[in-house]
């Protein structure tokens, strides 16, 4: 191979290694989303503050809840609760989704950069910025059902009831963001060896 398309073969290689790691970590990790209520703690032996991820909610003593199933049915929710349920569904199936399509991108890659085969170069870097659409369509509907989430809370408990509360997004979500945008890198590199391929064979078959 040429040095540039090697480089961009070593490019790809960790970019792409890197998307999915950064991927399943925050996946695997409780560190969506963080309620810091330490300030109501201090007197008082409940322990208030929680971190959640995907499945399930934990406490700062490693005590950790699942998320009710999404996928259950026969149980009584308000509208508000049905819709809460069909968000957490939808980006539990996204998210997964978009790992098993780098897997099968990557393996594609593989063979493409192998073989130097334009089309199979081409169609493996749609195929990551398709994984690339499907975690942000994951992470977009995790962040309205996140929104939602706080409203529902507000109306159960007031809005008082959370004033010394600290809520914000954790460093899951931050490695789900850094998962899609090396996913958009590895595919756009992915075009690119493909375009690179076409230049060579001409330039070869000028000689």
């Amino acid at each position: 191979m040429k040095p540039t398309l090697s480089a961009l073969a070593v490019f790809v290689s960790v970019v792409g290694v890197l998307s999915f790691a950064f991927l399943v970590m925050a996946i695997g990790t409780d560190f969506w989303y963080i309620i810091d209520a330490s300030k109501w703690e201090h007197n008082s032996s409940i322990h208030l503050s929680s971190h959640s991820g995907l499945w399930r909610t934990c406490n700062f003593q490693n005590q950790c809840w699942p998320f009710v199933n999404p996928f259950g049915g026969g149980r009584n929710f308000t509208d508000s609760q049905r819709q809460l349920l069909n968000m957490h569904g939808t980006f539990v199936i996204l998210l997964p989704l978009s790992i098993i399509v780098m897997v099968i991108g990557g393996v594609s890659g593989f063979f493409s950069l192998l073989a130097r085969a334009y089309l199979l170069l081409l169609f493996t870097g749609a195929l990551f910025l398709l994984g690339a659409l499907i975690t942000l369509a994951g992470i977009s509907v995790y962040l309205s059902y996140s929104a939602a989430a706080f409203r529902e809370a507000l109306c159960i408990s007031g809005g008082n009831t959370l004033e010394d509360v600290d809520i914000r997004f954790g460093w899951s979500l931050a490695l789900a963001w850094m998962s899609f945008i090396a996913e958009v890198l590895t595919g756009v590199a992915f075009l690119l060896a493909s375009r690179l391929v076409v230049l060579l064979r001409r330039q070869d078959e000028g000689i």
